[in-house]
Parts: C-alpha cells; structure tokens; sequence
C-alpha cells in the first residue's frame, strides 16, 4: 500500500463510488429504455397497437397481434488500467484516484456512446435497420394500416426547414423548423391506422455542437426577428408541451437534428443489459504484480442496444 493508502480495495471502492455519483447523460433515460437480460440475446416482439373501439355491431371482432420484432446480442465490452506499483507507493497527490475517476466516467458515458451510434447509422447503415427491416430514419415505413410514412425528413415534408442558410438558421427559422418537424410526427399512424403520438407532449432535440448554438435560441429566446414573440417558446410557456434542445458530441451534423418523443412508457431506443458494470484486479499476490510490477484492474459489462418505435423520432435536414 502507497502513501496515498489506495490498496486494490480502496481503488476498486473509489470506482464504485465514483461510479455511482456520475448521472452521464441525462438525456438517455428520456429517448431509450432499459431491459434486464438474462441470457445471451433477446427477442423483442413488436405486437403491433391494441384495436380502436368500434361500435357493437353484430357481435364482439376479435383482432390478432402483428409479429414484427427484432433479437438484440448482448455483446461484451471491456476497459483495463494497468498501474505501476511504484506509482501507487508513490502517490501522494491523488493521481490513481483521478485516473480510477477517468475510468468511472468512461463506464458512465459508455451508454451515450452506444445510442449514439444508433442514432448516426440510423440513415443508412446495416446495421440501422429496425423492427419493421427498414432503416430507423426512411422515407417507406409501412405496416398494417398505417399506410406509407416517412421519419427522414426534408422540406418536401416539412416546408419550414426550407432557411436562408442551413448551416446557420436564425432563431425565428429554427423555431418555425422544429415546430414543423413535431407537427409532422403528430400524424404519425400506427398500425391500426390510429394516431400513435396523440398525446406526446414532450420532445427532445438532439444536433451536433455545429448546429447546437443555431437551434438553441429557437427553443429557448422569448423573441426573435425583430422583436417578434417566438412561436415554439410562446407555445411552451401557454400550453403543456415541453421541448428541449441537446448537443451531443458524438454526432456530426451540420445541417441535420433529430426530434425524438420523450414523455411515452415506450421509446425509440432500447438498452439491454445482462452484467452491469463489474471491475475486478489482479493486485497484490498476483503472478502478474510478481512478473510485470503492475496491478491490472479490469471493468466489464455484457449489453447492447437496439431500435424500438421509429415513430417516435424524425431526422430532419434543414436546406
């Protein structure tokens, strides 16, 4: 044991507790939710939406389920710190516990990181093709009576994301784009042919830092334009919608965000887990500190990610 008193023990608690203090992204709860696993993969059965109510004629009509779903893997990932013993005798400034701190954050972020990519491959990429085969963010989402839908939005869907320019809205134009972007996902069906998102009230923007500074004040300044009262913040503050703006590093945007719904049981995203964050050490005793003069303390987890209700959520490209 060092001059700081971090045995393996006390490095192993400090993660832990450090671990437990760090929130990590507050927005993940909101557009993601989470399942216990127990095995090595789990199949999601998206059963399709309960019948409206119709009118008793001639008897009860039974409806059957729809079968669409998807097998999300448990994966297994891991992160390792390899500490000196001399360093650990050595330190008296807190250095291994800053480190062991670092080490915390990165279990706490990796969440953010895994829904992240969901969210950037969800355009096109293999592997973002969700329950009903088709991408999360398409243009010919279409099950049951639904009819043809699309969550890959362009002004051609929404006019108001046509602005002067895209890199840069104004305020006034980043209001009017993101009400636009709402409005259309209000007309969302599911299918059954009912409005999926009849009651959302509460959403979530999400862009790169790049467009972040742009679409910020179009949710958040009481004005706009020349003294005009902005129209999303007025509708937020006279009703009971909520909207909030988030830069999430791990995007690229430019010109793009994403609009998810943030106030239903089910989301967008899911997060499965089977082994929660686990660290163990070969330390003190061990044939490595004996061969390599180095304590090894490992973090594992075993979970995954994968995409729930595509109508819960639109990309938008501003032009």
């Amino acid at each position: 044991m060092g001059a700081s008193g971090l045995g393996s023990r006390a490095i192993i608690g400090s993660f832990f507790n450090q671990l437990e203090s760090l929130l990590g992204a507050s927005w993940i709860n909101l557009i993601s939710m989470f399942f216990d696993s127990d095995q090595e993969s789990e199949t999601y059965k998206w059963l399709g939406m309960s019948p409206a109510l119709r009118e008793w004629l001639g008897g009860r009509e039974a409806h059957g389920f729809r079968e669409n779903g998807l097998t999300i893997i448990n994966k297994k990932f891991e992160a390792t710190l390899g500490i000196p013993v001399d360093w650990i005798r050595r330190d008296k400034t807190g250095q291994i516990n800053i480190r062991v701190g670092e080490l915390a954050r990165r279990a706490v972020e990796h969440w953010a990181k895994l829904v992240s990519t969901l969210i950037a491959n969800g355009t096109g990429a293999t592997s973002g093709l969700c329950y009903d085969g088709q991408y999360f963010f398409d243009n010919d989402h279409s099950e049951g009576d639904s009819g043809t839908q699309k969550n890959l939005l362009t002004a051609t869907e929404v006019p108001a994301l046509t602005v002067t320019t895209a890199t840069k809205p104004t305020p006034e134009e980043a209001a009017t784009a993101i009400l636009g972007v709402i409005a259309y996902m209000l007309t969302y069906k599911d299918d059954k042919g009912e409005p999926m998102n009849d009651g959302a009230r509460k959403f979530l923007v999400m862009t790169s830092p790049i467009l972040w500074p742009y679409l910020a004040p179009g949710i958040y300044s009481n004005m706009v334009g020349s003294g005009d009262s902005n129209p999303l913040s007025s509708i937020v503050e006279k009703t009971d919608f909520e909207v909030a703006v988030v830069a999430n590093s791990r995007l690229t945007y430019t010109t793009q965000f994403a609009v998810f719904r943030a106030d239903a049981k089910t989301k967008p995203l899911i997060r499965q887990e089977e082994e929660g964050i686990k660290m163990s050490a070969l330390a003190e005793g061990s044939d490595h500190e004996f061969k390599e003069d180095e304590h090894l303390f490992g973090v594992k987890t075993l979970r995954n990610v994968g995409y729930g209700y595509w109508q819960q959520a639109a990309h938008a490209t501003l032009s």
